[in-house]
Order: C-alpha cells, then sequence, then structure tokens
C-alpha cells in the first residue's frame, strides 16, 4: 500500500468529516494521586503502565502515512462511527471514531458514573444502563484506591457529582448556553456563615492539604483515611444531618452508609473546623462550578487550545480516548487509538493532538488512556457493545464514561 501525504482537509473529507487555533496555561498538579505523580507532565493512563517508546519519526508529522480498511457507519441521525487503520514508520494504529452533531436536539452527550462517585464499572454496563448508544471512558481515576474520578464533575442529569480547586481542572463541557467548551473549571464552595473554613474539595478523591472536603451520598460510604493519603493526626471529621452538626471529632470512620454530609478537614484546617462547628450548632454549605455548566467532565490536559498543539511529549506510545471539538462542522469528535500490541502501536500525546487536528478539531482534551481506552457503540441491528480491544484483554471498570443518547 503506498503511503499518502494528507492533508487535515483531505483526511477530514476522507472520513466524512468536517476541516480544522494562543494557547492554555497548564494547570497545577498538587502530586496528591498516585496517577498525578506519573512520571512527566504528561498524564498517560491511570493504570501507570509503561507503553511502547517510539523511535521511528511519526507519519503524522513527516506527512508519510497509509490509511485502510476504513469503514463508516451512522449510529443515529447526527451521529456517525468510523473506524480505520493508520500506518507509518512507527508501526499500524487501529481507531475508532464517534462523530457526534452537537447541535442536534434528539443527540445528547453526558458523564455517567456507576452510582456513586468511589464506585467503579465497566463503559459497557454504564452505557447499557444509561440507554446509549455509544459510550467511551472518561477522566482518570483513582485506581486500585478510592475509585473516584480525580478532577471535575458534572452529569446533566446528576448536577455537580465531584470537584476541585486546583490541580486538575482542564474540562471539556457544555456551558451555560448550551455550547461545547474547553476550559479552566474549578468548584465554588462556601459555608455559611464561616468565610474563613475554605472547601477544598468536594467528593475529592483526597482532601488538599490544610483543605476541607465535603462528601455527599453521591460519594458513596464515608470515605476514611484514604481521603487523607493515611494521614491520622491533625485531621477532624464533622458530621451534618438534617442541618446540624451530629458530630465533630478527630476519627474518621470509614464504610460506613453517608447519611446527610460529612467534612473531612486537613492541617490547619482541622483545627478551624473542630470550634467553628461545635455538635447542635447549624449548617449550611452551597457550591457549583465556575462558569455554571450544564455538564462537564475533566481529563489531563488540553492537547489541542484554539488549533494550537499543546502537547509536548512524541515518546511514549499509549492507547489513547480523546475528545474534539470541530467548530467548522458543529461534530464533538471522540476517539480512541488502542495500543500495547503489535496490532496497533498507540499514540503519543503529539500525536494525539495531531490526529484530532487532521480531523478537523480546533480544541481537544485527553482524556484516561491504556488500559482504561474503550469505545462501545450499538451498530445497525446489533446490541450495545465494545468496538475496540481494550489492552488489558478485557474491558476495565473505570470511574466514569461519556455516553451519547439519542431520542431517535
Amino acid at each position: 500500500m503506498a503511503r499518502t501525504r494528507l492533508s487535515a482537509p483531505a483526511l477530514a473529507v476522507a472520513l466524512g468529516l468536517g476541516v480544522i487555533a494562543p494557547a492554555a496555561a497548564l494547570d497545577p498538579v498538587d502530586h496528591q494521586s498516585p496517577v498525578e505523580r506519573q512520571g512527566s507532565v504528561e498524564r498517560q493512563s491511570s493504570d501507570g503502565r509503561p507503553g511502547g517508546v517510539a523511535t521511528a519519526p511519526s507519519g503524522l508529522a513527516t506527512g508519510e502515512f497509509a490509511r485502510s480498511g476504513v469503514t463508516r457507519t451512522t449510529l443515529a441521525p447526527g451521529v456517525d462511527y468510523t473506524t480505520w487503520t493508520q500506518t507509518d514508520a512507527r508501526g499500524p494504529v487501529r481507531l475508532y471514531l464517534l462523530s457526534v452533531d452537537y447541535r442536534r436536539r434528539s443527540v445528547t452527550l453526558d458523564v455517567r458514573n456507576p452510582g456513586t462517585v468511589s464506585s467503579v464499572a465497566t463503559v459497557l454496563d454504564t452505557a447499557t444502563a444509561a440507554g446509549a448508544i455509544a459510550a467511551v471512558n472518561g477522566d482518570f481515576y483513582d485506581i486500585g484506591r478510592t475509585g473516584a474520578p480525580l478532577g471535575v464533575t458534572r452529569s446533566r442529569t446528576g448536577g455537580v457529582l465531584q470537584g476541585r480547586v486546583s490541580g486538575w481542572n482542564s474540562a471539556f463541557s457544555f456551558d451555560r448556553d448550551g455550547r461545547p467548551q474547553l476550559s479552566t473549571i474549578t468548584l465554588k464552595a462556601a459555608i455559611a456563615g464561616h468565610p474563613a473554613l475554605q472547601v477544598t474539595n468536594l467528593n475529592s478523591h483526597f482532601v488538599a492539604p490544610d483543605g476541607i472536603g465535603i462528601y455527599t451520598p453521591r460519594w458513596g460510604a464515608t470515605p476514611g483515611y484514604q481521603v487523607t493519603r493515611g494521614q491520622r493526626t491533625h485531621v477532624r471529621r464533622v458530621v451534618v444531618r438534617d442541618g446540624r452538626v451530629v458530630t465533630n471529632g478527630s476519627q474518621l470512620k470509614p464504610g460506613r452508609p453517608l447519611e446527610g454530609l460529612e467534612l473531612i478537614a486537613r492541617g490547619d484546617a482541622a483545627d478551624r473546623l473542630r470550634t467553628a462547628l461545635p455538635v447542635g450548632s447549624r449548617f449550611s454549605a452551597s457550591w457549583h462550578l465556575s462558569g455554571r455548566p450544564r455538564m462537564a467532565i475533566t481529563g489531563s490536559r488540553f492537547l489541542v487550545y484554539r488549533g494550537v498543539v499543546q502537547a509536548r511529549d512524541d515518546r511514549d506510545l499509549e492507547p489513547r480516548t480523546l475528545l474534539g471539538i470541530d467548530r467548522d462542522t458543529h461534530r464533538l469528535l471522540l476517539l480512541v487509538a488502542d495500543g500495547r500490541t503489535d496490532a496497533s502501536r498507540g499514540f503519543t500525546m503529539v500525536e494525539s493532538a495531531q490526529e484530532m487536528i487532521d480531523l478537523g478539531a480546533d480544541a481537544a482534551l485527553n482524556l484516561d488512556g491504556g488500559g482504561s481506552s474503550t469505545m462501545v457503540a450499538a451498530l445497525p441491528g446489533q446490541a450495545l457493545a465494545v468496538q475496540n480491544v481494550p489492552s488489558d484483554g478485557f474491558e476495565r471498570r473505570v470511574g466514569d464514561s461519556l455516553v451519547v443518547l439519542s431520542s431517535k
């Protein structure tokens, strides 16, 4: 097969898509999660497993690559599914693409979890429960520990599920006017009458040092010392039921039904919480996400921002799950690349960004990769099923999923 140089417009047209923009500052990282501590600034996957190492030049950089086996199917009005294999000097990559018309009223994109923030499930199970026609895995998550996604999540149906004020806030969202955006989204929370009590986390996989985390029944069971990273001294737990404080103590009790609200504080915030909220006092708190989006989900970083590549790593080859916005054709692009096999090498971060630009995206976000990367779709006449080849050899249970819903 002859290798062909394909421009962005040519590739987009061939796949039935549209055509293709100063860079955003990187979000700070708090280095609290094992996922967030992975080697380089470019987070690869929740599992932290090493993938392949790119040695030959990338065809996306040189313009020398070949495509084969292009298959395109319409899943529902406004939702197209395309698969193909792309080969260059680095080897083959098997790709799976969902193209979603975000202006079509019969189509909805939402983020769903298995029922609680701290539970995990396969993308197929989550998509099936949602009645979706397609889905991909979502945010990086606290694998092997709490199971919670690392960043900020707002579901159209469930509202704000979790949030944090800093550290993992590069987000895709539909803003309050229903427009898709890539932006930095943070938690905005306050405890009524106590401005000195600064809430740093809501249903998060950890509480920031010297911070306060609020945990609601949407989290699941009481979190215990997992969310203090094992810190057992200089911590505080306050339990609120029916608007009043019923417990204010220094012992965290994990694994119990979470009724009402639980506040967990570390460091100096623990001292403030001890005196500010005595047992019997009234309690009221409020929270929302900055910009008040209708839906939001975070990833490790922006790959493309206003048409400009933000990624730097062109070495580590991994399975990928990517989200892009093509404003010219009003399409959302959900792309999964298989990896860690001879049949499909995966992408580097730079290649991920370049591929999204070639597909027409002017903005793109890196979602969880590695063994988490999963594409689920209901092909015409078939049941919802996993379409790609997850690198673990089986479908991994993950923290949340992006689901595509259609009323037609």
